[in-house]
This record gives structure tokens, sequence and C-alpha cells, in this order.
């Protein structure tokens, strides 16, 4: 299996399960961001997880949000919207996540943040090197930085098994009122 947008990265209605079985990139201890493109209507963030791709040591790790507005490569991570710093990524493998309540504007580039502290095995996700939006890493970073900025795009074509739950708005019915 592959990562699959919609699916195992990106923007889900569903909670991944299944291992994306795509090529490891090492996490450990570095900064990294994908870009992906919200759904039409969508205005809430309520889960942000990642794929943790074997059993490493216990460490914390932290998701973020960052809009599309880095200063120097046009579209690169920029702002950090929103950050879930304090998070025990546990001794195994498998989907690691967190819920939250971010709010999001639909048809938006945005940019979904990772950082794992330090751990004695190296600790990967799974990766795509030619099917994504973009990827940026800034490495040996303690924590996910506010702007981003890392001052260029690592790659153009990839995307990490980052994925974050949505929710679309939901229009309030209006009441009419006839006057006699």
């Amino acid at each position: 299996m592959a990562l699959v947008e919609g699916t195992t990265c990106g923007f889900v209605t569903t909670t991944p399960t299944a291992d994306p079985g795509d090529s490891n990139f090492d996490i450990t201890r570095n900064s990294t961001v994908s870009k992906f493109q919200s759904p039409a209507g969508a205005s809430k963030i309520t889960e942000i997880g990642w794929w943790c791709d074997a059993a490493t040591e216990a460490a914390n790790f932290e998701l973020g949000l960052y809009a599309a507005d880095g200063a120097v490569v046009p579209g690169e991570a920029g702002t950090r919207l929103y950050v879930a710093a304090i998070n025990a990524k546990g001794t195994d493998a498998g989907w690691k996540k967190v819920t939250v309540d971010w709010d999001i504007t639909g048809n938006t580039d945005y940019w979904f943040g990772l950082q794992v502290d330090t751990t004695a095995t190296t600790t990967y996700t799974n990766y795509n090197p030619d099917n994504g939006h973009g990827r940026d890493t800034l490495y040996s970073s303690d924590s996910l930085p506010n702007p981003f900025n890392g001052g260029a795009i690592s790659s153009e074509t990839a995307m990490l098994a980052i994925y974050a739950l949505y929710e679309s708005g939901s229009l309030i019915p209006q009441a009419y009122y006839y006057m006699n």
C-alpha cells in the first residue's frame, strides 16, 4: 500500500487505521511539514495524527498547523496557526493522534507540522517523494517553530503520513418572518 491523500494522509473524513506502507522518512528531532489543501466547506480539524513506522523509545511529539504564507518561498509554511505541543508517543508503532478543535477555511493550502523528540532508535514516518504537494524539514529541531520559514521547500512533490480529520461547516437555516 502507498500513501493516498484523503485516506492515509492529508484531509480525511475517517481516521486511518492501516499501515500506509510507503518509504521511510527519519523524523527524530526534526520539524517537518507537509502541504495539503483543505476541501471545500471544511471548517474545523477535530483530530490530527501521524504514522510511526516502528517501535521506538518513548518521546514527546508535537503536531501543528501552518499557514502557507512563508517569507522566503511563496506558499511555503510560515505562520504557525495551532500547535498541540505535549503528546506521548508511546513505544509502539502505529497511528499517533491528538484530539483538537482548530478552525480552518475550505479550499485553503495548509502545512501539517510534526516534530518528534530524540529517541535512541531512529523514529520514522512514511512518505511518498513523488505524489504530494510539498515537504520541508528543519533538522535538529526541539519544537515546531513559529514561524516555520524553512528558507526553501525540501521537496515540491513529497507528502508525509500526516492526516487531519475535518468537519464541514453547517448552514444555519434562516428564519423568515412575514408580516401582514
